[in-house]
């Protein structure tokens, strides 16, 4: 039994008695895999629905309503043969749904579990990296900037600065020294601290709602925009049923007949394949940018990509190598190299994540010599005050201070040195990027040396950042670096526009006139990030670092660095797999593609759930009866949701451009194209009423297989802005237009759930059809290109 399943009384003993056998260097592997054991993984169980819940939350939502709603009035018809095919058709709409469903979640759930929570531990006396599912209650943790707190842990040494507002609504940040709690799920701003871990997984204090905030799901813009336009056509048809009732309770039809007739019309007005189709297009293009390096955290940050139209790319990681390594030293005075990789070693944190940091103390390792110093406490680095420090003593027991930092900051605590300035300027010029190191007692300060650390440009990133521009999007070069170090990166890199001089980020600047932007802070990458959305543009950020993380919430598509904190990994839509810009310049390619395929299904939306309603109060006025049943309705539906739905796997071009919802101009090319096919059907139903005289029961079957064909028709001309052969569809969506027609064209000819027509009136339908998508492909190919719908 585990310690979860006990009582409150057990489970507080059995913590207390780990934590008095807890050690301060940490837990061997064998106490932990006991512990673990026997508290379980440092994860929150699965309390999403059940299957079965699930599985009858499908048959309880409007269109299912309608659909039980038609089977109960067909049995109160005594339509019994009705009712069972409706019946049929309502279980294979919901497992078709759940069957998407459940596969997109899968999908989601096995990106996720690629991008897990890591903490920092001593294990074995040792410090390393495990995931954060891995501990257990004793394990000593290091809590460091950017980080995530990974479970609840009472801190035995340092002081940081707690923001917990996403778990406790408290906007303000807390202090957390020694002896004081801190909760899983909580970012640390500020300072360094060890901790010792009091629970994990369900037991934390917050654990839920940290998984909560965590996971949280997004409706991307995109979505919001067609669901928009589809309550838009609801509310159009709304209207037009209103009118068609009362002009059926006019020719005085019997009550059944025109709730009939009503039920019909609203059922040709849902979009039953909306939500599956969404979450089958942006699950296909999760599956598709995770073999190229993206993991999307949420499936609507794939749509969002197509929009971008400016990027702010980090210099570290994605433009540079995310090799950081120590170029050259330069020390001042008397003091020499090993001097100064020494002092900077004692001013750079042990066992965290830091790349400068694990630089500097590998370039000192590897220099060796004894140290002339012992630590006495440390304080890490503070990206306000720019600069780490240490307080050591001497052999003669004198106590110092070490700071490491800026260039201009260490400077300005130190003497003033002309030379230094001279070799900062040269090293920054090659692209470096200079550290300062100084020495001394309270105010008065030497400068010990510089560091010049290294990070080439990626051999890709000057291709990269042209096929970005080609596919416009502006990408500018945000670093904290001094200006002369960014300059010489970005041109390094194809970046020629003008350096933002440092303070100058204002309302009053044109940001379209600069490309690099150096010495930033991260409450600057935020507020760039937000001058460049009041611009109106769709920006995109990348970061690394804890501090990215409220620039990469606040950016319409936050794409964190394969080497990014944890904590800058859960605020982005996406994560990288690699470093560099490949898996961005994929991201927007996929994300334009899943544009054009739900623009494809959106006019087709617009066609359809409009030609449907007025075709049906058009054959009313024509016949004096409903030329639709419910039953054929939901046969239409269905059919045309495995149409919808294999569009999600159509071949399209993607746009050069970044994509932007026109509405107006998508409103009036759908209104055409329903003209069009109305044109179409009323004509193929004016005939089979005045010239072939047919019945209605008749006329109801040719109006199931004109709109049928109809549809087939106005889907490969949506599906394709240029001529319809242009390029050639999906294999997916020709065997579900050539099933989706077999379908009804056999149904049709042996009478099954309708009367029988003969064939040779099916195939003239299904000809007539081909003729008129040529007809219409020449109307919509100007259209198109004058509504600019055309790339």
């Amino acid at each position: 039994m585990t310690i979860g399943a006990a009582d409150e009384k057990t489970r507080v003993a059995a913590l207390a008695k780990i934590a008095a056998a807890s050690s301060p260097i940490g837990l061997t592997s064998a106490e932990a895999d006991r512990r673990r054991h026997a508290f379980g993984p440092n994860a929150i169980p699965d309390v999403s629905a059940h299957a079965l819940r699930r599985v009858l939350e499908k048959f309880w939502s409007p269109v299912p309503w309608m659909l039980e709603g038609a089977i109960a009035l067909e049995l109160a018809m005594g339509k019994f043969v009705e009712a069972t095919v409706i019946g049929v058709l309502l279980v294979f709409n919901a497992a078709l749904s759940y069957f998407q469903e459940s596969r997109a979640q899968a999908t989601l759930a096995a990106l996720k579990s690629r991008l897990a929570i890591t903490a920092s531990i001593r294990r074995d006396g040792i410090w390393k990296l495990v995931p954060a599912a891995e501990l257990v209650p004793g394990d000593v943790v290091k809590l460091t900037l950017g980080a995530l707190v990974p479970a609840d842990a009472k801190i035995q040494s340092g002081e940081v600065l707690l923001d917990q507002s996403l778990l406790t609504g408290e906007s303000a940040p807390v202090e957390a020294g020694d002896g004081a709690a801190a909760y899983a799920g909580a970012l640390i701003r500020r300072g360094e601290a060890v901790a010792e871990v009091s629970a994990t997984g369900a037991r934390t204090k917050f654990g839920r709602t940290a998984e909560l905030v965590r996971t949280a799901h997004v409706v991307s813009a995109e979505q919001s925009t067609v669901f928009r336009v589809v309550r838009n056509i609801a509310a159009f048809n709304g209207i037009l049923i209103v009118g068609l009732t009362g002009y059926a309770y006019f020719l005085q039809m019997p009550i059944a007949e025109i709730v009939r007739l009503i039920l019909t019309a609203v059922l040709a007005s849902i979009p039953v394949a909306l939500p599956p189709t969404f979450t089958l297009a942006a699950a296909i293009g999760a599956r598709d940018l995770a073999k190229l390096g993206v993991l999307p955290t949420r499936l609507s940050a794939v749509d969002e990509a197509g929009t971008m139209d400016v990027l702010c790319a980090d210099k570290t990681g994605t433009l540079t190598r995310n090799e950081l390594t120590v170029g050259q030293t330069r020390p001042m005075g008397s003091f020499t190299e090993a001097d100064v990789l020494s002092a900077a070693a004692f001013a750079s944190a042990e066992g965290g994540q830091d790349p400068v940091d694990l630089a500097i103390r590998a370039a000192a390792g590897a220099k060796g010599g004894a140290a002339k110093f012992k630590l006495v406490s440390f304080s890490p680095f503070d990206p306000a005050k720019r600069m780490s420090e240490a307080t050591v003593t001497g052999s003669n027991g004198e106590r110092l201070r070490i700071v490491k930092g800026a260039f201009a900051t260490v400077l300005a605590l130190a003497e003033p040195s002309p030379s230094a300035e001279a070799e900062a300027k040269s090293l920054e010029s090659q692209g470096m990027r200079v550290m300062a190191v100084a020495l001394g007692s309270g105010a008065s300060m030497k400068l010990v040396g510089l560091v010049a650390l290294t990070d080439p440009p990626r051999d890709d990133s000057a291709a990269l950042v042209q096929e970005l521009h080609a596919l416009g999007v502006k990408v500018v070069m945000v670093s904290g670096d001094a200006p002369a170090t960014a300059l010489a990166v970005a041109r390094s890199v194809g970046l020629r526009s003008a350096l933002c001089p440092p303070g100058g980020l204002s309302d009053r600047v044109r940001l379209e006139d600069y490309s690099v932007f150096a010495g930033v802070l991260p409450e600057d990458k935020f507020n760039l990030v937000k001058t460049y959305q009041s611009a109106d543009h769709t920006v995109g950020m990348c970061g690394d670092g804890a501090n990215d993380g409220p620039a990469l919430r606040q950016a319409q598509i936050g794409i964190a660095v394969s080497t990014a904190t944890n904590v800058a990994k859960s605020a982005a839509g996406m994560v990288l797999t690699a470093p560099g810009l490949a898996g961005i310049v994929s991201a927007v390619k996929q994300g334009r593609i899943i544009f054009q395929r739900i623009l494809t299904y959106t006019l087709n939306s617009i066609n359809k759930k409009i030609v449907q309603v007025l075709f049906i109060a058009a054959g009313l006025l024509m016949t004096g009866h409903a030329i639709l049943t419910p039953l054929l309705m939901v046969l239409i539906m269905i059919v045309g949701d495995f149409l919808g739905m294999s569009l999600t796997t159509d071949n399209v071009h993607p746009s050069p451009h970044p994509n932007s919802w026109r509405i107006g101009r998508v409103t009036i090319a759908g209104a055409v194209m329903v003209l069009g096919e109305l044109v179409f059907c009323l004509g193929v139903l004016a005939v089979g009423d005045f010239v072939a005289g047919y019945t209605i029961e008749t006329l109801r079957t040719l109006a199931f297989v004109t709109l049928v064909c109809g549809n087939q028709a106005t889907t490969y001309n949506n599906r394709e802005r240029r001529r319809m052969w242009s390029s050639r569809p999906s294999w997916w969506l020709i065997a579900s237009s050539f099933g989706d027609t077999s379908i009804a064209c056999i149904l049709a000819v042996a009478g099954i759930a309708m009367a029988p027509l003969p064939l040779l009136v099916v195939a003239g339908a299904l000809g007539g059809a081909v003729v008129f998508a040529l007809l219409m492909d020449l109307i919509k190919v100007p259209l198109f290109r004058g509504l600019s719908l055309i790339y």
